[in-house]
């Protein structure tokens, strides 16, 4: 489970700071994706990379497997993100020489001394994700051979290689049209529910939104109640 407690963060401004999370306290438990959604320049990729402990806070706590990751020395924290963190990022960032297997398999020699399987275990753990994914058929290819939806698909089935308890997925349908972009949300509930990881997932589309288990609203980095309005729908990579 990933609990953010009370969490606060600012950036330098000219002589000031701006706020780009506001006191935001969320919960995402597993088997359950919790969408985040709001206006452009609401705070949702720096919440997003707060929960993935790319940034520290200004204050409160990021907990994950209950552990305050806020806590943590700088090596300490790159090991819980490698071992309970899964990532997908808004772009693929597939490594053009590799087939789909190999990017799967980079992930288990990153995954750090205690999470790293044997190399036909790794094998057999990719393979069994690429079929998950339905890209079972595709694992000798590589990025150029594969259309967008695949490339995210792939993205996706990299981002559990090492069986995160927590999935943080950020804007995962910005590239792709309506029909592939659903296919990638039913995937990410389908496989949240199946690998009972908690995921958080970051959109800019509101017709996503009554897939997810729960919902919550964005503004100026500050969580708000109230009906999400259609001003919100907004371009990709405007999060």
């Amino acid at each position: 489970m990933i609990h953010l407690d009370d969490v606060t963060l600012t950036f330098p401004d000219g002589d000031g700071r701006v706020t780009a999370v506001d006191h935001v306290t969320l919960t995402a438990r597993p088997g359950t994706v919790t969408g985040v959604t709001g206006p452009s320049g609401s705070g949702k990729s720096s919440l997003l990379a707060v929960a993935a402990t790319l940034i520290r806070p200004d204050s409160g706590r990021v907990v994950i497997d209950g552990v305050d990751a806020t806590r943590l020395s700088a090596t300490e924290t790159t090991a819980l993100r490698r071992g309970s963190i899964g990532i997908v990022f808004q772009q693929s960032n597939l490594i053009p020489s590799l087939t789909a297997q190999e990017q799967l398999a980079v992930m288990n020699e990153l995954g750090g001394r205690g999470a790293r399987r044997a190399r036909r275990a790794a094998a057999e753990r990719a393979d069994a994700l690429l079929d998950a994914v339905g890209l079972g058929g595709h694992r000798d290819r590589r990025p150029h051979q594969l259309s967008g939806g695949q490339r995210q698909r792939v993205n996706i089935a990299r981002a559990l290689m090492n069986d995160p308890s927590v999935l943080l997925v950020d804007e995962p349908t910005s590239a792709l049209d309506q029909e592939r972009g659903a296919g990638i949300i039913e995937l990410i509930v389908r496989l949240t529910e199946e690998q009972n990881t908690s995921t958080v997932l970051v959109t800019h589309d509101l017709v996503h939104l009554p897939r997810m288990h729960a919902v919550v609203r964005l503004v100026d980095g500050a969580l708000v109640d109230g009906a999400l309005v259609e001003g919100e729908v907004l371009g990709p990579g405007r999060a």
